[in-house]
């Protein structure tokens, strides 16, 4: 059996798209065209509408734009005549001619200035003279030492700036049993150049021992922390050791 025979045997439906069409054409011709094609025609309007919406924006602006070159145009002319009258008048030829004769006087009269100017150094010249120049300098040093000197003194009398600092000592006695008082007095009778005492007070430490804390101001360029503990701690009897408890710049 042939290829043929056998499609001619089977039950297949090849034409079934052409009978759908017709299908569809009947039932379209019953009852109108379908939803899409409604669709589309709405939207044909709506794009119509645009289209019409942008032409009448389009003729406006053509509108605007003639009256703008209307415009330029006459004001170009307006140029343009006003460029023709100037072009007709005559320009001045007599007074130009008389500025370069004006401006010609001057260069004459400067040989004359300059002559007159070398006769005056030459003069000059002559009313120099040459054995003053040693007097002059003299005068010039003389002047010079008195500025150094009045200069030096107001220095002198403008007062100095002094740095002070404040310290806070702890002195600890060695017991219980030391003399506070006299521990104080002993500290106190430490006396420099630069050095004051201030406010003191006795600060607990514990075991019933009690250490002296009191303040001083010192000049910096005069009394240092070193000194200070080595005056206190001369006084073995009644002094253990000194530390610095706070040390601020006035």
């Amino acid at each position: 059996m042939s290829e043929l025979q056998c499609l001619a045997t089977e039950k297949i439906w090849f034409d079934k798209h052409r009978y759908d069409e017709a299908e569809k054409r009947f039932y379209e011709g019953i009852n109108g065209p379908s939803v899409p094609q409604q669709q589309s025609s709405s939207s044909h309007a709506g794009g119509d509408q645009e289209l019409v919406s942008r032409m009448k924006s389009l003729e406006l602006e053509n509108q605007t734009l003639h009256k703008v070159v209307e415009q330029m145009r006459a004001a170009l002319q307006k140029l343009e005549s006003r460029v023709a009258v100037l072009e007709k008048t005559p320009a001045p030829t007599t007074a130009p001619a008389a500025v370069p004769c004006a401006k010609a006087a001057p260069t004459q009269a400067a040989p004359v200035k300059q002559e007159k100017a070398e006769n005056g150094n030459a003069d000059d010249d002559d009313d120099i003279d040459l054995f003053g120049s040693d007097d002059e300098d003299e005068e010039a040093e003389r002047i010079k030492q008195e500025r150094l000197e009045a200069y030096a003194a107001k220095k002198a009398k403008k007062p100095t700036l002094i740095a002070k600092s404040s310290i806070l000592l702890d002195v600890k006695p060695w017991d219980d049993e030391t003399d506070m008082a006299k521990l104080e007095e002993c500290v106190r009778s430490v006396q420099m150049d630069g050095l004051l005492w201030g406010a003191s007070k006795l600060v607990p430490v514990g075991y019933g021992i009690k250490k002296l804390q009191i303040n001083c101001v010192v000049e910096d360029d005069k009394v240092g922390t070193d000194i200070l503990e080595e005056e206190i701690t001369k006084f073995e009897d009644y002094v253990q050791s000194v530390d610095v408890a706070a040390f601020n710049k006035i």
